[in-house]
C-alpha cells in the first residue's frame, strides 16, 4: 500500500464519539478537482459512499460497522447530525463559515455571524474548535461570532442537535464543531486572490478618518497607544471626579485631528482579498509527519445609511429620537493556521494552532431630531476595534490494545478586543432667529448644548482546557467510553468613558469648530492673560464604580456512555455527564479607594446531565431515531456585572443584573431518515424543549434611555418540526453540452414556535429594581427572542461530474423574529421586529488549465433580490423604523490557483 492510500485511510487525528464511524474521516479533495458522487452502480455491485470529511470532536473509540449500517457519516452517527463538508461549504461560495451554516436547516445567523440553532438565541448554540471550547472577543457574549472564521481554514462544520454526554453541558439548540483542515496526505500549494463590488458601498461615498498610515493592514502602528497623561492618572489609582487630578493636562492629549475628526470618502474603493495554503508530508522511517500551513487577509468596505428611531410611548404615537444615520466600516480579517501531524502505528497525534484578527475601523454620522422639537442633532464617532484570537491545541489519540483506545486533548486560547479612541461628539443646531448661533451647529460641551466624550475599552480572555477519553470495546456490539474534561475561563474588561466639559470662560465662538480644534490643547487647558483665563475644558468620568470586572468559569466535567448494538437495526447511546462549575463576576479594583459597588454573588452550581439516543434501522436505507436530553445554559460575563455598555453595531445601551442564574433545558426529538442514494437522502423531524428559568432581555428606562437588561423569565416552551432533502439528477441523457452533468436540489425547512409562559403570581429577580413582578418584565406567550417561526433554504445546481463545474442558485428565507423587547409595565410597547425576508445568491465555480496547472475561478452575486435589513415597531397605523437600512447587491471574483 502507497503512502498516499495509508494517510488518506487513517490520518484522522481525532475518532468521533458522535459515531465510532466517524473514525474513517479524511480531508476533502482540493477545490479544483471535487469529484462527483458516485453515481447508480451497475447491477449486484454495493453503491459507492462519498468521500468524508475530516471532523475532530471530544472523545474517542473504535469503530462499529455492523450489519447494514453504513460509513455515511450522517447516517451512522448516534445522534442528530449536520455535516457541512469542504465541498459543501464552496458550493455555497461563502467567505465565512458563519455564512456557509446559514445554510443549514433549523440554522439561522443574527447579527455580526451569531449563529441560531431552531431559534434559540445565541446563548444556547455551543461553539467548538477541534472538539475544544473558543473564547469569545466580544464583550456583551461569551460565544465566539462565527464570522471571524474564514471558510478557508475549515475542513468541516458539524452541526449536533440532539445531546450526547460527550460534548460539555451548555447545549440548548446544538453545538456547531468546527474542524481546521486536517495535514496532508500529498504535497500542494494553493495561491488566491479576488476582488469584490458592493452597490451600496463600493463608488459611493461615507465617512471614516485619517487614523493611521498602518490602518489597511488592521495593525495600529502604536498612534493609538494611551498617551502618557492619562497612563499616569491609570497608574496613579486616583479618581477622576475627585478634585485632585489635573484633567485638563489629559484632555489636551487625547483628541487629535487624524482619530477624531471625521471626513469624507467620496469613493469608497473596491473590496479585496487573497490567501495562500501549503502542505506537505514526510516518511520518517515508522512515522509519517504532516503539516499545513495557511494564510489569509481580506480588506472590505460596507456603507450603511439606516433610519433610527426610539418611541417612550406606548403606541408609538410619539418619537423620543429620529436620526438618519451613515456607518461606514472598513474591515480588515488577517489569519494563518499551522498544523502538524504525526501518525505512527495506530497512534496519531495533531497540534494545530489558529491565529485571527479582525479588525474595523468605523466612521458614523447622524444627523436627526429628539421629542419632535425643531432642533437639529449632528452626532459623530470614530472608532477602531481589534478582534483576535490565538488557540493551540494538542490531540492525540492512541490504541493501547485490541478495542482499547484513549483521547487525549489539551489547549490554550487567548481572545482580546481592544477599542481605543472611540470618540463621539454632539453637535447642536436650534433653527430659531433668535439665536445668533441657530443656523449653525455648535457644541458647547455642557451636555445640553453639545457632548464629547473618549472611550477606552479592553478585553482580555483567557481559556485553558484539557480532557481525556477512554473507549473500551466490552464486546464486538458494546463500546464503552467514560471521560473527564477541565476548563479554566478569566475574562478582564475594562471600559474607561471620559466626558468633557466646558468651563464657564469657555468662548463662545470656539463652540462652531470641528472636534479636533474644538478640543485643541489651547482651549483644553486655557491661556491666561492679565489675570484673566479664556478656555479650559475638565474631564469628568460619568461610570467609576464598575469600569473594569473580571468574570471567571471554572468547570469540572466526568461522563460515561455506552454504544450498545442490540442487533444489526437496533442500536443505543446512553450516559451522564456531571458537571460542577464555579462562575463569578467581579469589579476590579482600579482606583486607590475601593468602589462601592455590591459584589455579584457567585453562581456554584453542580449537574447530572443525561442523555439516550435511540436508533432504529427499518430497513437498509430507512432509520428512525428517538432521543431525549437534559442540558445548561448559563449567564454570560457581562450580563451580571451592573455596568453600562454601548453596542455602536445595534444602536443600544446594555446593563447587566448581578441576580440571574442558570437555565437548565429538556430536550426530546424523534426523526425519520431516508437515504434512498448516496449523498441523497430525506429526513423529517419533530423536537420540544422546555427551559426553566431561560435568561431573555427586556427594555427599561434609565436616565432618558432606553436601556437592555436580562432577567430568568419563570418558563419557555419550544417545539416545532423540520424537513430536509437531499437530490440528483442525471442528466446525460440529454445529451451536449449536459452529457457530463446532473442536477442538485437540496431543500430544508423549519418550522419552529416557543412562547413564554408568566403567570400572575410569578416573581423575577432584577439587580436593583423596584419591582420583582414577573409581568412588568415579561407578557405571557411572547416569542423568544431570535427565534423565526419559519426558516426554509433551497440550493438548485448543475455540476459536471468529470471536472470542475458548478453553478448554483442559493435562496434563503427567515419569517419575522423579536430582536429586542419593547417597553413593559406601565408602559406596553410592542417588541421590536427584525425581517430577514428572502435572500437570492448565486454562484459559480469553473475548473480551468493555466499554464500546465489548475486554477479554480469563482463568480458570486449576492442579495440579488436587493432585501434590506429592517427593524421595527408597529401599533396600530404607528410604525418606528428602529434601525433600517438598505443592503448592496454584492458582485465577487476570484481565482485559485493549485500547484
Amino acid at each position: 500500500m502507497s503512502l498516499t492510500s495509508r494517510l488518506a485511510g487513517t490520518l484522522l487525528i481525532t475518532s468521533a464519539i458522535v459515531s465510532p464511524s466517524l473514525a474513517f474521516a479524511q480531508s476533502e479533495p482540493g477545490p479544483a478537482t471535487d469529484p462527483a458522487p458516485a453515481d447508480t452502480p451497475p447491477a449486484g455491485e454495493e453503491p459507492a459512499e462519498p468521500a468524508q470529511p475530516d471532523i475532530s470532536v471530544p472523545g474517542g473509540g473504535d469503530i462499529i460497522v455492523t450489519g447494514s449500517r453504513s460509513r455515511n457519516v450522517v447516517k451512522s452517527s448516534d445522534q442528530v447530525v449536520s455535516v457541512l463538508t469542504t465541498a459543501e461549504i464552496a458550493r455555497t461560495g461563502e467567505g465565512n463559515i458563519a455564512g456557509a451554516l446559514g445554510r443549514v436547516t433549523g440554522l439561522s445567523v443574527v447579527g455580526s455571524g451569531y449563529v441560531y440553532v431552531r431559534g434559540l438565541g445565541d446563548r444556547y448554540s455551543l461553539a467548538l474548535l477541534n472538539g475544544s471550547p473558543l473564547p469569545s472577543p466580544e464583550p456583551l457574549r461569551r460565544v465566539v461570532p462565527l464570522d471571524i472564521f474564514p471558510s478557508g481554514v475549515i475542513a468541516s462544520s458539524l452541526v449536533q442537535k440532539s445531546y450526547s454526554v460527550n460534548f460539555p453541558g451548555e447545549f440548548g439548540g446544538g453545538v456547531i464543531n468546527l474542524t481546521t483542515k486536517a495535514v496532508p496526505t500529498e504535497s500542494f500549494l494553493t495561491i488566491g486572490g479576488g476582488f469584490q463590488v458592493d452597490s451600496e458601498t463600493t463608488g459611493e461615498f461615507g465617512y471614516s478618518y485619517f487614523g493611521a498610515q498602518s490602518d489597511w493592514t488592521g495593525f495600529d502602528n502604536g498612534s493609538r497607544d494611551v498617551p502618557p497623561a492619562l497612563q499616569a492618572f491609570y497608574d496613579s489609582g486616583a479618581s477622576m471626579n475627585s478634585g485632585t487630578v489635573d484633567t485638563r493636562a489629559i484632555g489636551a492629549q487625547l483628541v487629535r485631528f487624524s482619530r477624531a475628526t471625521l471626513q469624507k470618502v467620496r469613493d469608497l474603493p473596491v473590496n479585496y482579498s487573497t490567501s495562500i495554503t501549503a502542505g506537505t508530508s514526510f516518511d520518517l522511517g515508522g512515522a509519517d509527519l504532516g503539516v499545513i500551513a495557511a494564510a489569509g487577509f481580506s480588506n472590505k468596505w460596507t456603507n450603511r445609511q439606516a433610519r433610527q428611531q426610539t418611541s417612550f410611548s406606548d403606541d408609538l404615537s410619539t418619537l423620543q429620537t429620529d436620526f438618519n444615520r451613515i456607518t461606514t466600516d472598513n474591515r480588515i480579517v488577517a489569519n494563518g493556521l499551522l498544523g502538524l501531524g504525526l501518525e505512527f502505528g495506530q497512534n496519531k497525534i495533531r497540534w494545530t494552532n489558529l491565529y485571527i484578527r479582525d479588525t474595523i475601523k468605523q466612521g458614523r454620522l447622524g444627523v436627526g431630531q429628539r421629542n419632535q422639537t425643531t432642533v437639529d442633532y449632528m452626532q459623530q464617532s470614530t472608532a477602531w476595534y481589534e478582534r483576535q484570537l490565538i488557540d493551540t491545541q494538542f490531540v492525540g489519540e492512541f490504541k493501547l490494545a485490541p478495542g482499547l483506545s484513549v483521547d487525549l486533548r489539551g489547549g490554550y486560547a487567548n481572545s482580546q478586543r481592544e477599542a481605543p479612541y472611540e470618540t463621539f461628539f454632539e453637535y447642536v443646531r436650534t433653527n430659531t432667529t433668535a439665536d445668533p448661533y441657530g443656523q449653525l451647529f455648535v457644541n458647547r460641551l455642557n451636555g445640553n448644548n453639545g457632548e464629547a466624550s473618549v472611550t477606552f475599552s479592553d478585553l482580555n480572555e483567557d481559556l485553558w482546557s484539557a480532557g481525556v477519553d477512554v473507549s473500551y470495546a466490552v464486546t464486538s456490539s458494546i463500546l464503552a467510553t467514560v471521560g473527564g474534561a477541565f476548563s479554566d475561563t478569566n475574562r478582564v474588561s475594562s471600559r474607561r468613558q471620559f466626558l468633557f466639559r466646558a468651563s464657564s470662560t469657555f468662548p463662545t465662538e470656539a463652540s462652531v469648530l470641528r472636534p479636533d480644534l474644538l478640543l485643541s490643547p489651547g482651549l483644553v487647558i486655557g491661556t491666561t492673560s492679565g489675570g484673566t483665563t479664556v478656555g479650559g475644558i475638565d474631564l469628568i468620568e460619568p461610570d467609576e464604580a464598575t469600569p473594569a470586572f473580571q468574570g471567571k468559569l471554572r468547570n469540572w466535567a466526568g461522563y460515561a456512555k455506552a454504544n450498545v448494538q442490540f442487533t444489526d437495526a437496533l442500536s443505543l447511546d446512553a450516559g451522564v455527564r456531571f458537571e460542577k462549575a464555579r462562575q463569578a463576576v467581579a469589579a476590579v479594583q482600579v482606583f486607590t479607594t475601593p468602589p462601592n459597588y455590591t459584589p455579584t454573588p457567585a453562581l456554584r452550581k453542580e449537574y447530572w446531565l443525561p442523555a439516550a439516543t435511540l436508533t432504529w434501522q427499518i430497513q437498509p436505507d430507512l432509520q428512525f431515531r428517538l432521543s431525549g436530553s437534559k442540558t445548561i445554559a448559563r449567564p454570560q460575563f457581562r450580563e451580571l456585572i451592573y455596568q453600562p455598555f454601548f453596542d455602536p453595531d445595534s444602536n443600544r445601551q446594555y446593563l447587566g443584573n448581578p441576580l440571574l442564574t442558570d437555565s437548565q433545558l429538556y430536550n426530546a426529538e424523534t426523526r425519520l431518515e431516508w437515504y434512498f442514494a448516496p449523498e441523497q437522502r430525506l429526513s423529517i423531524a419533530g423536537f420540544y424543549k422546555k427551559i426553566d428559568k431561560p435568561i431573555e432581555a427586556f427594555i427599561t428606562l434609565l436616565s432618558d434611555n432606553l436601556v437592555t437588561s436580562y432577567a430568568n423569565a419563570p418558563e419557555a416552551q419550544l417545539y416545532g418540526a423540520e424537513i430536509e432533502a437531499t437530490k440528483y439528477f442525471d442528466l446525460s441523457d440529454a445529451g451536449g453540452w449536459l452529457t457530463d452533468r446532473r442536477a442538485v436540489i437540496v431543500a430544508n425547512y423549519t418550522y419552529s414556535k416557543s412562547k413564554l409562559k408568566v403567570s400572575a403570581g410569578d416573581s423575577v429577580a432584577v439587580y436593583a429594581a423596584s419591582s420583582s413582578i414577573a409581568t412588568d418584565y415579561f407578557r405571557d406567550g411572547e416569542p423568544l427572542t431570535g427565534q423565526s417561526d419559519h426558516l426554509a433554504n433551497l440550493q438548485l445546481g448543475l455540476e459536471n461530474t468529470e471536472r470542475l463545474s458548478q453553478q448554483t442558485l442559493l435562496v434563503s428565507f427567515a419569517s419575522e423574529r423579536v430582536v429586542s423587547r419593547g417597553l413593559n409595565g406601565s408602559v406596553a410597547q410592542p417588541d421590536i421586529i427584525e425581517k430577514p425576508g428572502i435572500q437570492l445568491d448565486f454562484v459559480a465555480r469553473e475548473g480551468a488549465d493555466f499554464l500546465g496547472q489548475e486554477v479554480e475561478l469563482k463568480f458570486e452575486a449576492r442579495n440579488l433580490l436587493g432585501t434590506r435589513h429592517r427593524e421595527y415597531q408597529t401599533s396600530g397605523d404607528n410604525t418606528v423604523e428602529f434601525n433600517t437600512y438598505d443592503v448592496g447587491t454584492v458582485i465577487s471574483f476570484s481565482a485559485q490557483l493549485n500547484f
